[in-house]
């Protein structure tokens, strides 16, 4: 007889089943993930491939749109529209006056919606309306004074509003009155405007890529209507090293394809080609007004001289096109390379990616007028030098300039810097250099120190160099003896004209006057002005800080009742004897926009009421540095009868910044009143 199982065989024989079945299903489950998993990550190879596929085909893109834009460079930029001072102007317009919430008024409330509450009897409904009627009065005064409020916000709002409108009409009237002159400069073929105008045509331009660099030194000659410049064109950095970039999937990298040397230059030569015919047709597109006969171009890089391995301007192209030989020129067709050699006769480098120079036909610092400069000018600044590079400069430059120079030892050079010799004849010989870099205006003792050392190491000249300038009775010492003073405008100008760099930076600005001091106690770089005269009459010495034969402001006029200016330049002194008057003054100090500093005497009427200029005699003024030793004599002119006010003399700014002393003589018989009248000050 067969037995038959227990219960419990049975129950343990379906546990075992339950848990068979669960591990098989979580082996599918963990191949289902595995499959999952493999195929997610041929998925993410696919993916990654595709990306770097991608990526590799979108940097090829971009370096064939480079290739593509600098080959169309000048075809693109004659399609640009041509520049006119009119799109200079600004609108005379401000944004609307909008005073938000302050344009609600304060809602008032209304007594209707006072209704009396409550009440049975007559005395409660009495009191009722009355109470009512208080809160409708107490909300309608507390809604009247914040309506009064309101209003009178509105009206503080307002006039702010207005004040800054009127502003802000002020500027765009001043901006677009400077573009009217800037233009009407240009028709009268000022050489200043005219470069300014035309400046502002190549850097308002969009045909020029973003990258590539704007930078302009010009000037302009009326005489022969030509515009001479230096263009800074784009280094051989914008022609692509690189042709193409390829995904390499079984090494997992890009590939990139090396563009042939010889495509590479040539296509960097015809960008320099174009860039220079660019810069032409936007100059003669914009002469609107025909202050332009021809352009006299130069393209420079900046980098290293191979010749001679110092950091400079190196020119790779020049041209000097006529307007009649560039009309004729159809741009958007030519080959720009032959154009410019051949159609235009100018020069393009052979070599331009070794920096292979021309040699420019003209300068703009040939012409003679002031030459600007516009760009990021990446010179190094002068003030900010270390001493013995800045020394070194400066030899630099007597050796461009072709002397013989070196510098001297740090100690017991006996006070010169630089020792040099010109090898002309008849007006050669030893020149000992001094270097100065100064933020104020060197001191007369210097000057009388250099003329020391040139009577004692015996030579023929003496030359001082600074990053400031010199004040009037430095001029006033070295007038007449072996002495040549260079002041910092002067400097930058003769290392520009001979190929090196140097910009005075702000570290040299000179320090501006800011507390009044005793004489005794001025900075190194005021001067006091000491006047004396014979005679008994009793005079006002006074002073006018002017633009030509304007006063810069009532302000700038100091006198009896205005000892100083505003920034501290110019004050009036006490007197020591043996002056009569003293007025102290910083030259370096005074405004940009002066260039004359005039000196005049009055007769005091209240105490000479009757007298006049004819005992103004023997009259003088002492030219002081800051601790009152003198430095010099200025002859001022005398007065005659019937005068009562008089110009002594003015100092005239020089073009290196210096200044001049110029003598006065214009005699006023209306007295002060009619003398400051000449100068632009109304008189009440």
């Amino acid at each position: 007889m067969s037995r038959r199982s227990t219960g419990s065989v049975g129950v343990w024989a379906e546990m075992q089943r339950q848990q068979q079945r669960q591990l098989a299903a979580e082996a599918r489950q963990r191949r289902q993930r595995e499959q999952e998993a493999r195929a997610y990550q041929r998925r993410a190879a696919q993916s990654h491939r595709e990306y770097r596929q991608a990526e590799a085909l979108r940097r090829t893109e971009e370096l064939d749109a480079k290739v593509a834009s600098l080959q169309g460079l000048l075809a693109s930029g004659c399609r640009a529209p041509a520049f006119r001072a009119s799109s200079l102007m600004r609108a005379e317009e401000v944004q609307p006056f909008a005073p938000g919430p302050l344009a609600q008024p304060v809602l008032m409330p209304d007594l209707n919606s006072y209704q009396a509450q409550g009440g049975w009897t007559a005395h409660r409904r009495a009191q009722a309306q009355a109470e009512a009627r208080a809160r409708f009065e107490r909300d309608w005064h507390a809604a009247q004074a914040a309506e009064a409020h309101r209003l009178r916000q509105l009206a503080s709002y307002q006039r702010e509003y207005q004040q800054w409108a009127d502003a802000q009409l002020a500027d765009v009237r001043r901006h677009n009155a400077g573009i009217v002159a800037l233009t009407e400069g240009v028709r009268r073929r000022d050489p200043d405007a005219v470069v300014e105008y035309l400046s502002a045509a190549l850097y308002a331009s969009t045909a020029w890529p973003e990258a590539f660099p704007r930078q302009v030194v010009a000037a302009y000659d009326p005489a022969a209507r030509q515009l001479v410049l230096d263009w800074e064109l784009p280094a051989y950095s914008i022609a692509p090293e690189i042709k193409a970039v390829r995904y390499l999937s079984g090494a997992d990298q890009d590939k990139e394809t090396p563009r042939p040397v010889t495509q590479r230059r040539a296509l960097y030569k015809e960008a320099l080609a174009q860039c220079m015919l660019l810069v032409l047709h936007e100059l003669y597109a914009a002469d609107e007004h025909g202050a332009l006969e021809s352009v006299a171009l130069n393209g420079f890089v900046d980098g290293h001289d191979p010749t001679t391995g110092r950091p400079g301007h190196i020119f790779l192209a020049t041209v000097m096109a006529p307007r009649a030989s560039f009309r004729d020129l159809h741009l958007a067709q030519v080959d720009a390379v032959s154009c410019l050699a051949d159609a235009l006769r100018g020069q393009l480098s052979n070599r331009p990616d070794q920096l292979t120079p021309v040699r420019p036909s003209r300068r703009p610092q040939d012409v003679g007028n002031r030459v600007i400069a516009h760009g990021d000018v990446e010179e190094p600044g002068l003030f900010s030098m270390d001493p013995i590079a800045f020394e070194e400069l400066v030899a630099d430059l007597f050796r461009a300039m072709g002397m013989q120079a070196v510098t001297t030892q740090r100690s017991n050079d006996g006070g010169v810097d630089v020792d040099a010799l010109d090898p002309t004849p008849i007006r050669g010989g030893k020149i000992v250099v001094q270097v100065k870099r100064y933020r104020n205006t060197v001191p007369p003792t210097a000057v009388r120190d250099l003329y020391g050392t040139v009577q004692d190491t015996g030579a023929n000249k003496g030359v001082l160099v600074t990053t400031s300038g010199f004040g009037p009775g430095s001029h006033t010492f070295a007038n007449g003896k072996p002495l040549e003073l260079i002041s910092g405008p002067e400097l930058v100008d003769l290392l520009h004209r001979h190929g090196l760099r140097g910009r005075l930076d702000e570290g040299g600005a000179p320090a501006r006057p800011t507390a009044s001091a005793p004489a005794a106690q001025l900075p190194e770089d005021y001067n006091v002005l000491g006047m004396s005269w014979g005679g008994d009459v009793a005079l006002d010495v006074c002073a006018l800080v002017c633009r030509g034969n304007r006063v810069l402001s009532d302000d700038h006029f100091v006198f009896f009742n205005n000892p100083r200016t505003p920034d501290g330049s110019v004050r009036a002194l006490p007197a020591v004897a043996p002056d009569r008057a003293a007025i102290c003054v910083s030259f370096d100090g005074l405004p940009a926009e002066a260039d004359r500093f005039v000196l005049v005497a009055a007769v005091d009427p209240e105490a000479n009421p009757d007298a006049d200029l004819s005992g103004f005699t023997d009259a003088r003024i002492r030219l002081l540095d800051p601790g009152l030793t003198e430095l010099g004599e200025l002859d001022v002119s005398e007065g005659r009868p019937r005068e009562t006010a008089l110009v002594l003399g003015s100092f005239r700014r020089r073009p290196n910044g210096d200044w001049d002393f110029v003598l006065g003589g214009k005699g006023y018989l209306g007295g002060l009143e009619e003398l400051v009248r000449d100068f632009g000050i109304e008189v009440e």
